[in-house]
């Protein structure tokens, strides 16, 4: 399992009339966190697509504990729990400064061959790169 945690300030652009997180950007700001977490582990989603592969979304979950305000300071806290092979599920816990849960969310995007849009195996170098944090750990 591969954890990263990013920040994100909420800005008053972010919020709707009663000073909340407007729901919408709850899909933002789970894009944040996944493509913090893959340039964590040295991956790059720019250098993925500019060698043809695009990984678009297939499915957005969201669930809404409570409401996430303007000017706090939310930790975005990003899991792959299984390696991809087709397609790659991506966990999120928004918390805020108060390390108060506001949000669960959960995505799936997939690998496409930008040439023909069908879909393909993960790149290796993303494999690569997750390989590590799945490795079963021997009990001594």
């Amino acid at each position: 399992m591969y954890t990263h945690e990013t920040s994100y300030r909420v800005r008053y652009a972010d919020t709707d009339q009663m000073g909340y997180v407007y729901y919408g950007n709850y899909a933002r700001l789970y894009e944040i966190g996944r493509v913090e977490a893959l340039r964590n582990l040295g991956f790059s989603y720019k250098a993925m697509e500019d060698s043809g592969v695009m990984m678009p979304v297939y499915e957005n979950k969201s669930r809404y504990v409570l409401p996430a305000l303007y000017d706090d300071l939310l930790t975005i806290r990003t899991t792959i729990k299984d390696m991809p092979a087709v397609r790659i599920v991506f966990h999120y816990e928004i918390i805020n400064s108060s390390s108060v849960l506001v949000n669960i969310g959960e995505t799936t995007l997939v690998f496409v061959k930008m040439e023909n849009n069908r879909l393909v195996t993960a790149p290796t170098e993303i494999l690569t790169k997750l390989k590590p944090y799945f490795e079963s750990k021997e009990v001594a």
